[in-house]
């Protein structure tokens, strides 16, 4: 059974979303390095405007969707729809940057679940599943809900672009801050946006993230890996 704060929400959801979990995410940038680079990212403003807009308009339609497609699958053991989604969604990456990102974070995951004793994550050895994939898995192994799961999700995506903000911008701690505190409307939408999109309307739609991602891999001077 999962164990739940005095608020309702699962003590184990909160572990995955914590920084410290051991997957990398802190060394990722998703394209945002090349943005502040090239000032169309530059203070609080547009930071927020960069990160709400990709997670609104872009992440819920594509990782989100086929990370609620991929929970309902695991829920009912279907695994050949749980890797259709899975390989759906890698194929969707951008740029090699974020393919690299994705499967790098997605197998940091995964070793983390099998040292655990996670037998689903076992069953994948050797898959190079995306993190979207793996993270299903951890949420499926202690039953957290896919509507708790998939903020989750959302919250650890936003939380690591303002991380990396607040470095590269650079933002100070309370405009960090205040960026987290405003997220909660951002990952509601998204969330209820994902959670009605069909199979026809999955699909990447940030274009400008997209070049940007590819731009940072000759960029002179580097902080993160993508």
């Amino acid at each position: 059974m999962t164990q739940q704060t005095s608020g309702g929400l699962p003590i184990q959801l909160l572990r995955l979303v914590s920084p410290s979990q051991p997957v990398g995410s802190f060394s990722y940038s998703r394209g945002l390095e090349w943005a502040v680079h090239d000032r169309n990212v530059y203070d609080e403003a547009s930071a927020a405007a960069w990160i709400f807009g990709l997670v609104e308009h872009s992440y819920s339609v594509c990782d989100a969707a086929l990370f609620l497609r991929m929970m309902r699958a695991m829920k009912v053991g279907d695994r050949d729809a749980f890797l259709k989604a899975d390989a759906w969604l890698s194929a969707a990456r951008e740029s090699r940057e974020i393919e690299l990102e994705d499967k790098q974070m997605g197998a940091s995951m995964l070793k983390v679940l099998q040292d655990l004793g996670v037998s689903s994550a076992k069953s994948f050895k050797g898959s190079k599943l995306t993190y979207p994939a793996a993270f299903t898995l951890a949420a499926t192994h202690w039953n957290i809900s896919e509507t708790d799961a998939l903020r989750g999700l959302l919250w650890s995506t936003v939380e690591g672009q303002v991380s990396a903000a607040i470095r590269l911008v650079p933002l100070g701690h309370t405009a960090g801050q205040r960026l987290l505190i405003a997220a909660d409307d951002v990952i509601e939408r998204a969330a209820r946006k994902a959670e009605t999109v069909t199979d026809d309307e999955i699909g990447n739609a940030a274009p400008v993230m997209a070049m940007a991602s590819a731009w940072h891999e000759t960029q002179y001077s580097r902080l993160f890996r993508s």
